[in-house]
């Protein structure tokens, strides 16, 4: 996302004993077995979030995913700051932890420090995703269209909450019709 993000996520990485702790996956968390990289290539919506310091403030968010030659995947987040009435963007790369068919990825936006990337549940049209960080603080509803029903959003609060994650921060529409995307 933004400078906020890359120097937040590499602190925090930083300050573990450590540099696995930043790709582990959460507890009671499973990533998506038989996950698909080309499908899930391509542009997707934050829905709603947990509210964190490198992301707040920023609206229409978006991640676009892309293959690298060298077989890992570009990422570049994109999300508008109506305080600042510009768009702020962070590029990384993502690899894969284990296997191409596990949805558990290591994303880099800052040099050789990487955060988890775990898709946790995934529709079989590749249209909505769940995603989390390495630990129950991070959370994601990603989605291909900016508005997707309301019942896409009710399923993702149900099972977040169910699984463990404090919905209190949940951001939710942060997709908005009244700024630029």
């Amino acid at each position: 996302m933004t400078l906020r993000f890359i120097r937040t996520a590499a602190l925090a990485c930083i300050a573990l004993v450590t540099g696995s702790a930043c790709t582990a996956i959460p507890d009671g968390m499973e990533p998506v077995a038989g996950f698909d990289a080309d499908r899930y290539l391509g542009t997707w919506y934050e829905v709603a979030r947990l509210d964190h310091s490198f992301e707040r403030g920023l609206y229409n968010v978006t991640a676009t995913y892309a293959r690298n030659d060298d077989g890992s995947i570009s990422v570049l987040n994109r999300g508008y700051s109506e305080e600042d009435a510009e768009w702020n963007s962070a590029e990384g790369k993502a690899k894969f932890v284990s296997s191409p068919d596990v949805a558990h990825l290591k994303v880099s936006f800052f040099g050789p420090f990487y955060g988890s990337y775990v898709v946790y549940d995934l529709d079989d049209e590749y249209r909505t995703a769940f995603v989390t960080g390495y630990n129950k603080k991070y959370l994601w509803l990603l989605s291909r269209e900016p508005n997707p029903p309301a019942s896409v959003l009710e399923r993702f609060k149900s099972e977040a909450a169910a699984d463990g994650y404090d919905l209190s921060g949940l951001i939710e529409n942060v997709q908005r019709d009244d700024l630029p995307r």
